[in-house]
């Protein structure tokens, strides 16, 4: 089985116990939960069953450590992970707004994650992964995008596949040579995992159809278009197909889409046909909303054939 691996941040995530607006005085909190959307993906993945790395730094501390302990213990290689012995683990302080928006305080950029994960060990697990998947929400500084885009080329030049949730806003697509870098990575995605309006960031196109044409001319092979409670869409030169979303009842919806997508992708890599492989990956994104806290959510295969077929005479 092909070895699957991401590079990006590494934080935990502290949550207000309170609804309202920012964290402008005292409040109580709840944490610190191991997360990073770099690092939920891959925990679902390795939940597949699916072999997985994550290339990274982490500070010298126990935010660091709760991290490792959870990844390790869950199956992922953490042996491309950093430890810098000066920067903090990053963090970020989330508070949820009572119409279900976020307030966010971050410290990524200036944290462990924001060095340029650079060992022998990070090298050797990109010198051998079958399959790199590119998240946009790494790409944070010029030296992770030009990363990101060298081990994208050396794994297409050994044959390897591509997968890419651009998890990008417009503004950053602005930052200085950043659209160009994405565009790059985009003609050498094999598995498109865009939500909501990012499928039409990287394309001219202002309606579905256009955009999934201009993707798929790309030469991408698939487009899965996350809608969230929507459901999702599963585009192909072959096929067109609708999956609904599992009703459940949220309690955070903070990394359903990296389960989703993380689900996906092992399912993708292992052949499962698209009909089998959406409810699977819907269920690992049903299940994570329903979990306080943004890794606490990513499920075992067994556990998501369990929930998929007995949620299936809801979605008939």
């Amino acid at each position: 089985m092909n070895t699957v691996a991401v590079i990006g941040e590494i934080l935990v995530e502290i949550m207000a116990d309170s609804i309202g607006e920012g964290f402008t005085e005292p409040m109580a909190l709840t944490g610190p939960f191991p997360s990073g959307a770099p690092a939920i993906f891959i925990d679902q993945v390795a939940r597949m069953g699916q072999p997985c790395a994550i290339v990274s730094t982490v500070g010298n501390d126990d935010f660091g450590r709760l991290n490792l302990d959870r990844l390790a213990a869950d199956g992922v290689d953490i042996s491309g992970v950093g430890i810098d012995p000066d920067r903090p683990t990053g963090s970020a302080f989330v508070r949820y707004r009572a119409d279900g928006s976020r307030d966010f305080v971050f410290n990524i950029r200036y944290s462990a994650c924001g060095v340029l994960p650079d060992t022998e060990a990070a090298r050797n697990v990109l010198d051998t992964a079958g399959h790199l998947h590119v998240m946009g929400s790494s790409l944070s500084s010029p030296d992770l995008v030009a990363l990101n885009l060298r081990a994208t080329k050396a794994v297409k030049a050994r044959g390897g596949t591509i997968s890419f949730d651009p998890n990008l806003r417009k503004e950053i697509l602005d930052a200085p040579g950043m659209r160009q870098a994405m565009a790059e990575i985009l003609r050498m995605t094999d598995l498109f995992l865009p939500s909501g309006e990012e499928l039409f960031l990287l394309t001219d196109a202002k309606e579905t159809e256009a955009a999934v044409t201009e993707l798929l001319g790309l030469g991408i092979g698939t487009v899965v278009h996350k809608l969230g409670a929507e459901g999702v869409h599963h585009y192909s030169n072959d096929s067109n197909m609708f999956f609904p979303a599992y009703s459940v009842e949220e309690v955070d919806p903070t990394g359903a889409g990296d389960c989703f997508g993380g689900a996906y992708t092992a399912l993708w890599l292992q052949g499962v046909p698209p009909e089998e492989a959406l409810p699977l990956a819907a269920a690992a994104g049903a299940i994570a909303v329903t979990r306080r806290g943004p890794m606490e959510g990513t499920t075992p295969i067994a556990a998501l054939r369990d929930f998929a077929a007995a949620h299936e005479r809801q979605i008939k």
